[in-house]
């Protein structure tokens, strides 16, 4: 976001932390003259900014090739975080709900207009799964994520640009935010094949003392294996889970908010 008090300061704050954006895309290596491009800066200003940041590890500079790419104080920082979280305690407890229900499942947690996996299935498989991103408005991770929003990150002008993934995709805002009322009073999200043909996925939340969502969780898999009928069964192990992941992934202080309830 732009900065508009004035200060020069908080601009070069802003300014470095949009080129470690620009390495969000899955960026392998990027040239201060690619920088510069992406976010609208001189080639010497993006040279300048990439410098510093490399200078403080942030960023990593190959001699050879004059690219940049993310430096070991990123992978320091995720790691440090990965595991303050408890996230690195957490597959046991998923694979454990992966052989019940025969399906994949994911944990995600919210990065501005993304549902970003941090364990699961779809992580295991691939290296790059990690801190894989899905939108928030097409996923029953998003529609978790944004049901039990703080106030304030509700907001559903922040979350678009709404674009069809397929025929099934919500796109229009009023009836997202109606689809997101829905969620927060039966208690959990659904996805039928609004984000992949063929996909159909329920989420619930993993919700702190105070009622608001901290993680998501998903099961997803075929809409013959997550039927209507199948839904409530899935419902309960899916919250049975959480009470389990609540233990590792939350302190004593944060937990204690029930499961959701549907209010009709």
């Amino acid at each position: 976001m732009p900065v508009t008090n004035g200060s020069a300061g908080a601009q070069a704050v802003q300014r470095a932390l949009n080129v470690l954006e620009c390495f969000r895309d899955n960026a392998q290596a990027l040239s201060a003259s690619d920088i510069a491009r992406r976010l609208g800066l001189s080639s010497s200003t993006a040279h300048r900014l990439a410098q510093a940041l490399a200078g403080a590890g942030f960023l990593e500079r190959d001699l050879l090739t004059a690219r940049y790419r993310l430096g070991p104080a990123v992978l320091e920082l995720g790691l440090l975080s990965y595991h303050q979280r408890g996230l690195h305690q957490v597959l046991p407890e998923l694979d454990h709900l992966s052989e019940l229900t025969g399906a994949t499942v994911d944990l995600a947690i919210r990065s501005g207009r993304h549902a970003v996996l941090v364990a699961g299935g779809t992580v295991r498989r691939s290296s790059a799964g990690v801190g894989l991103r899905r939108p928030l408005y097409s996923t029953a991770l998003g529609k978790v994520l944004l049901a039990w929003a703080r106030p304030g990150d509700d907001d559903m002008s922040d979350v678009g640009p709404l674009r069809p993934l397929t025929d099934r995709t919500i796109v229009d805002p009023a009836r997202l935010r109606a689809e997101i009322d829905r969620v927060r009073a039966r208690g959990y999200a659904l996805n039928d094949g609004e984000s992949a043909e063929g996909v159909r996925t329920v989420a619930v939340p993993l919700l702190d003392r105070t009622g608001y969502v901290r993680f998501a969780l998903a099961v997803r898999s075929t809409p013959e294996v997550i039927s209507d009928a199948h839904i409530p069964w899935l419902l309960t192990r899916a919250r049975a889970c959480v009470r389990a992941l609540e233990v590792l992934l939350l302190t004593p202080a944060e937990r204690g908010h029930a499961d959701p309830e549907p209010t009709h």
